[in-house]
């Protein structure tokens, strides 16, 4: 395209001016004859379009002649950049600098050569948009990037370096939001950043000796606080990129979009930044997060950061809910539009560029969770997955796809004409011819034309995503659905929830009366907890938001309670006692007001059993498992679970104990929670629920292990040992992270039996098989120390108390002398010891002895070992007594059977009766089990017996079947939060535990059938209540039977059995 005279003679007479700045500068007669001659036959038009468009290009050339020469003749002007340009660009301009000052300087100098290229190679159109806004963020990023690294050297040296608990130093995280986020900044764009640091610590003292205040004051304190240090370096950084000098600036920053904006710290921990999101996010941080990236200081961490705000930005489930705030901010944007006289707006006005980035991201924040295909950056990335996975038709991402280039290439024409921040359209004549030219268009009104066109098909498309709906519905209903796919009611038909909907304004006589017609069997008492939970609760001081999110849930939980038949009221308590707890986050009020199926099974959850709702209420994250009920009701297997443990850690930074302690438990009570809810609905036998609660702890076990270990070996370097097999280099340490290390966890009692409750602690004996030495830090500690350190280490990740609970109680008395002895054994101390000290009661609990974590070299020997001890020939009248009298003690002090209630574990006949005929048999007949031996749990050993003779087939299955049975009912018990406790007759039970039985299985049978989540059939609901009642019958035969087997195996000795003190020394066997 021509251009018109008026801008022809303007190039041309700013060309004539660069020539006479050129022979001032070179002293040269004819400066283009310092232009290569080899120059693309178009360049000398395409330079007059750029000086005719753009006052900044041609005024900084003429002011600054060499710099366009140096363009010119290096060719940058003609190449496309690699995309490590930038940084080894920028890297070479600041390396003599070693001030503050001389980087002020170099920055700007840097940023003026880079933005004449961009902006030539735009106009010139030798670059496509896609360069131009990559060039454009690439740019920006390795600027902040090395002024950062220069100032992070210069702070440093001032206030020494920060480090993290665990001595590692920490560089600070500078996420680049908006158009710098998704590589799509524009011409004159300011960048919008948010700082963070890894961990809360101290620097080290200043190394240096200079004579500063600040200094001295960090050197007496010790160092200052990571949070000063990087507040202090983030302050100074913007300044250096935004502060105006004689050469301008670098970047204009804006830091408004940090937690708190701009009352908030200027850094924050990445503990802080995820507490904040989690407790205070709100709806537009979430639409602002989807773009962050990390851009400068360490991009490790900052990916580390942002996979944990991950869940934040991206729900589990399909976020619809996220359509009404969105449409909100739709409304704002309206209403700025018409106030601001944004009309003529190419970025903020109706049709422009804000709606469509807007469209793509709000679908992506509905979506993304599910499709992380969508989780991309850049908008027109975006637009293109949202055709191709099929949210938005392909029409309408080609319009939208093609409006989004034309308007963002039309915005940096805008503000190439004299590097302004500016999306307007100029009015004047003459400025609108000259934003014609630079687009290519010869005339204004044919610009114009397709500006309009361009506007009024992006508005279509943002009013249509965007629509007020009739009812309540999402953007996926159709005509006449609500938000779920259901037939909306007519304007006549009143439902049930409907009618609810103002009761929470209703007088207690209508309130009471509308609870009872819904068919609550005490319409006073759900009343009554209703009032309760809304003004007595902290729910009270619920924000209006909060509070209406609130009025709009309680009647879909009171008639979803209703629905259910049985324990109404017991269940209405236990679902508000939720409620009451999730009021900080009312995030998951959305979202059980978004996903019927999420609200259907908390209250089935809750009906079934308290310790469920008890485990949810304090734990809220737990919701998000009632999302998909086809695996909330099938727990993971071993490798899925390591997968699972795997993914988490991967989300939180390496080396940070608390992230990796909750890790852990997050990741326990979500699976427990799987098999709990997969145990009440009888979804999976007592057996499986034993074995999956068990692999949850040995996977456990093994990460806490690898944590120690790691946490140790960083501070104290590794044990030193020879080689297994005698040969190497005596005192050499293993390579890190190779086998063997010489440690080894054993399981004992539940654990060691495949046999976990819910509740269970874990018995836990340690042992290593270090040689005498030191480990090979630079400060060595013994082996032995370091083995001791390494249990105690793993007590502590075990049992300790975070803000996400405990991850087991740890029992660790089995050990060899109790409390007595060492924490840790040596391997050889504990062989010695069980050959000939050990008490019989210790060898009982051997038989369960199994080995779940460490060195699986050790672990051989520690089989080794315990078959040997099993087989030792002992006198079987000593045995018999030794056994009988720990029994009997055991009864005094821990059996709570009375008139017409019957101790499941430690009555006469009870669980611990079985388990102590199973561990004489073993000891009086191991060398005869054979094969057998090398179980450890009650039912493959009472097996192995029948096959090996030595056990009556009879008596064998008898006391299996039991056995089975007392332990499914203590279960059901302890979700239930009883005791073991059962009534003899129907009569003799207590109260609470009959009326929780009946709730629940009159619940279960009277439902409509199997839901199509997932859950339960009819048949297996069925089977549920007929155990249930089962459980009410006499449990006479059942105790009558393993005492005729005790008796017949143990009854010589039971009279003359008498108490034994020693194992006080220990702990009771099984307690």
């Amino acid at each position: 395209m021509r251009l018109p005279p008026p801008l022809l003679d303007l190039a041309l007479e700013r060309l004539r001016c660069f020539e006479e700045q050129v022979s001032i500068r070179t002293d040269t007669l004819s400066p283009l004859a310092l232009i290569p001659r080899n120059l693309p036959g178009h360049f000398p038009r395409h330079a007059l379009r750029v000086w005719a468009c753009s006052d900044f290009v041609a005024n900084t050339c003429i002011r600054n002649p060499m710099l366009a020469l140096d363009l010119i003749r290096s060719a940058d002007l003609l190449r496309t950049y690699p995309p490590d340009h930038y940084r080894q660009q920028c890297r070479r301009a600041l390396s003599p600098v070693s001030d503050e000052q001389g980087l002020f300087a170099a920055l700007r100098r840097v940023r003026e050569r880079e933005m004449v290229r961009i902006a030539w190679r735009d106009l010139a159109e030798m670059a496509d948009l896609n360069e131009t806004m990559g060039d454009l963020s690439r740019f920006a990023a390795a600027v902040i990037d090395e002024a950062l690294g220069k100032l992070y050297g210069i702070f440093g040296e001032r206030f020494g370096v920060p480090h993290s608990p665990a001595g590692e130093p920490q560089r600070l995280v500078v996420l680049g939001m908006g158009k710098l986020g998704g590589e799509e900044l524009n011409f004159s764009s300011d960048v919008d950043l948010i700082f963070a640091y890894p961990g809360t610590s101290h620097t080290q003292a200043a190394r240096t000796g200079a004579d500063h205040a600040v200094s001295r004051r960090a050197r007496a304190r010790g160092g200052l606080s990571n949070e000063e240090f990087f507040i202090r370096l983030g302050r100074r950084l913007v300044q250096l990129l935004g502060q105006t000098t004689e050469d301008g600036l670098v970047f204009r920053v804006d830091m408004r979009l940090r937690p708190f904006g701009n009352s908030g710290p200027l850094a924050g921990s990445f503990d802080a930044l995820e507490d904040y999101y989690q407790i205070h996010g709100r709806d537009w941080e979430r639409y602002a997060l989807i773009r962050a990236r990390p851009v400068a200081g360490d991009i490790a961490a900052g990916e580390v950061l942002l996979e944990r705000l991950r869940p934040f930005v991206y729900r589990q489930y399909l976020d619809f809910g996220a359509i009404d705030a969105l449409r909100e901010m739709k409304d704002l944007i309206a209403r700025e539009v018409q106030r601001k006289g944004y009309q003529q707006n190419v970025k903020l006005g109706p049709g422009g560029i804000r709606e469509i980035e807007f469209m793509a991201q709000a679908l992506q924040m509905i979506y993304g969770a599910r499709n992380p295909d969508l989780r991309a950056r850049p908008t027109l990335v975006v637009l293109n997955r949202l055709g191709g996975h099929g949210y938005l038709p392909e029409p309408v991402v080609g319009e939208l796809s093609a409006a989004y280039r034309f308007l963002r290439t039309l915005e940096h024409r805008l503000q190439e004409v004299d590097d302004r921040q500016t999306h307007r359209i100029p009015e004047d004549g003459w400025a609108r011819e000259r934003l014609a030219a630079g687009m290519g268009v010869a005339h204004w009104m044919d610009l114009s034309r397709m500006i309009d066109e361009h506007r009024d098909n992006v508005q279509r498309r943002f009013d249509e995503v965007f629509a007020q709906p009739s009812a309540p519905v999402s953007v996926e209903t159709g005509p006449g659905e609500n938000a779920h796919g259901q037939e909306a009611p007519s304007d006549t038909e009143q439902t049930p929830v409907h009618e609810l909907s103002g009761l929470m304004r209703m007088d207690e006589c209508q309130g009471i009366e509308t609870l009872d017609r819904l068919g609550f069997p005490d319409g006073v008492h759900a009343w009554t907890v209703l009032q309760t939970l809304v003004n007595e609760t902290s729910l009270r001081f619920l924000t209006g938001r909060g509070r209406r999110r609130l009025e709009k849930l309680l009647p879909l939980v009171l008639q979803t309670v209703a629905d259910r038949a049985g324990a109404a009221s017991a269940t209405l308590e236990r679902v508000f006692q939720v409620l009451e707890a999730i009021g900080r986050r009312t995030v998951y009020f959305a979202l059980l007001l978004e996903n019927p199926v999420v609200l259907e099974q908390l209250v089935r959850l809750c009906a079934a059993s308290p310790w469920i709702a008890r485990q949810i209420a304090r734990f809220p994250l737990l919701l998000d498992e009632l999302l998909f009920p086809d695996t909330l009701y099938a727990p993971p297997g071993v490798p899925e679970l390591k997968a699972d443990l795997k993914a988490r850690f991967a989300r939180i930074t390496p080396g940070d104990t608390e992230q990796e302690m909750d890790a852990l438990r997050q990741f326990k009570q979500a699976n427990v929670l799987r098999i709990a809810a997969a145990d009440v609905c009888r979804v999976m036998p007592l057996m499986e629920v034993s074995d999956h609660l068990t692999d949850i702890a040995e996977v456990c076990l093994d990460a806490v292990l690898g944590l120690a270990w790691g946490d140790l070996v960083k501070h104290h370097g590794q044990p030193r040992r020879r080689t297994r097999d005698g040969g190497g280099e005596e005192g050499k340490a293993p390579p890190p992270g190779t086998e063997p290390m010489g440690f080894l966890i054993v399981a004992y009692g539940k654990l060691g039996g495949f046999e976990l409750g819910y509740g269970s602690d874990l018995d836990l004996v340690f042992l290593h098989d270090s040689d005498p030495g030191h480990t090979d830090a630079e400060k060595p500690i013994e082996n032995s120390v370091f083995f001791a350190r390494l249990g105690q280490r793993i007590i502590h990740f075990l049992s300790a108390h975070t803000s996400a609970g405990v991850l087991y109680e740890v029992d660790a008395r089995l050990r060899p002398s109790g409390r007595a002895g060492f924490l840790v054994s040596h391997m050889d101390a504990f062989t010695g010891y069980q050959h000939r000290e050990a008490w019989t009661w210790e060898h009982q609990a051997l038989v369960r002895a199994r080995p779940v974590a460490g060195d699986r070299d050790l672990a051989r020997r520690f089989d080794g070992v315990r078959a040997d001890v099993l087989r030792k020939q002992r006198d079987p009248g000593e045995l018999g007594q030794a056994v009988c009298e720990m029994r009997a003690r055991m009864r005094r002090e821990l059996d709570h059977t009375r008139r017409g209630l019957f101790d499941l574990k430690q009555g006469p006949g009870g669980i611990t009766d079985i388990e102590f005929i199973v561990q004489y048999a073993t000891l009086r007949w191991a060398d005869r089990l054979a094969e057998f031996l090398i179980y450890r749990d009650n039912i493959r050993l009472l097996e192995g017996m029948a096959k090996a003779g030595l056990m009556a087939k009879q008596d064998a299955d008898s006391l299996a079947r039991i056995y089975r049975r007392y332990r499914a009912r203590v279960h059901a018990l302890a979700l239930q939060e009883l005791p073991p406790l059962v009534g003899e007759t129907a009569e003799g039970m207590p109260e609470d535990a009959r009326a929780s039985g009946e709730g629940i299985a009159r619940e279960e049978t009277m439902g409509d059938g199997a839901p199509s989540d997932g859950t339960p059939s009819d048949g297996t609901l069925a089977d549920r209540a007929m155990n249930d009642k089962a459980s009410e019958m006499p449990f006479a035969e059942e105790r009558a039977t393993v005492s005729r087997v005790w008796e017949r195996l143990l009854g010589d000795f039971s009279s003359t059995a008498k108490p034994t003190g020693r194992a006080t020394q220990g702990r009771n066997h099984e307690e």
